[in-house]
């Protein structure tokens, strides 16, 4: 009897994507790597080093260049392709070049009989992940943004650090698009059970200004990094792995993706960073919290603003 192993297959070897191979084989995520790239040489040249250092993986995964003939045994397929932010522009600026792109990739994936699971990492990603789910036909749940995965990791990391605590203990969201019109949850944030606004009563010489600043700067991390390396790829690398985990390993976890909302949090038809709970069936459910009147205010306003942009994509398509 042959034993069924997990595949996770790689759309676009870039920054992104290279830094995710090596992040989910130093995590021995997967018994199957397989790399595709319109950069044939860069993929095969990828395949290569990363098969070079399996003797120090934590376990054995087969790693080649393919094709889209290799997401029909596919579980799991990261889309990372396309054209990249830069200096000076917005996500939402990518939106036109990359739908066009994602239409072919999708429909070439489509027709080798893929029925697995998309993750969709390049940007604007909530208006890419509701086109995937377009082109695709697959169910919803299926189809998953990386969201706010990451700005919710930079909102952890910074408060940690404010606070001397590990990140690893602060729970705490951010959500709606992820771009400038995204929002902190301070309602529902917390270290070890206890809310910041409690942990700020014992921090000295604490001024609110801080914290507004600290979100900012979570907004704005992007920004920051592109301005000073040309582009951000190891901290959504290991937050497309921390996902793709999360599915192959059935966990159940609640993790801020981009997520379709069909009524929750009053919205419809959007694809938008909220919490949700993953597992090896994708997206089981929404977590829907209870926002402030504010933070209300500004998940509609961001809704809103990524309805508008996704507006002539659908006309056009």
């Amino acid at each position: 009897m042959i034993k069924r192993v997990n595949r996770v297959v790689l759309i676009g070897t870039g920054f992104v994507g290279s830094s995710y191979a090596f992040a989910l084989l130093n995590q021995g995520i997967t018994e199957e790597l397989v790399l595709i790239d319109l950069n044939q040489n860069k993929a095969e040249g990828d395949a290569m080093d990363l098969n070079h250092g399996l003797p120090f993986a934590p376990s054995k995964t087969k790693i080649w260049f393919g094709s889209y003939a290799d997401c029909k045994d596919a579980d799991v397929v990261v889309l990372t392709a396309g054209a990249n932010q830069k200096p000076g522009e917005t996500r939402l600026d990518l939106v036109e070049k990359n739908t066009k792109i994602f239409k072919g990739i999708v429909e070439d994936i489509m027709s080798c009989g893929f029925d697995g699971i998309f993750i969709v990492a390049t940007n604007p990603v909530d208006i890419l992940s509701y086109v995937v789910w377009k082109f695709s036909g697959l169910p919803k749940e299926r189809v998953i943004g990386s969201g706010t995965i990451l700005d919710t990791a930079r909102f952890r990391f910074l408060l940690g650090d404010y606070f001397d605590v590990d990140p690893r203990n602060v729970h705490a969201y951010i959500i709606g698009e992820h771009g400038d019109t995204e929002l902190p949850v301070w309602s529902h944030a917390d270290i070890a059970g206890t809310s910041i606004s409690e942990w700020t009563k014992n921090k000295q010489g604490f001024d609110q200004d801080d914290l507004n600043h600290l979100f900012l700067n979570v907004r704005d991390a992007a920004y920051q990094i592109i301005e000073r390396k040309g582009a951000t790829y190891y901290g959504i690398a290991m937050g497309l792995v921390r996902l793709t985990k999360a599915i192959l390993g059935n966990e159940n976890s609640v993790l801020t993706v981009s997520a379709y909302l069909d009524g929750e949090y009053g919205q419809s038809d959007i694809y938008i960073g909220v919490p949700a709970v993953v597992n090896r069936n994708g997206i089981r459910q929404v977590v829907e919290l209870e926002l402030s009147n504010e933070e209300k205010e500004k998940f509609v306003h961001s809704a809103n603003v990524l309805k508008k942009t996704l507006q002539p994509v659908l006309n056009n398509y």
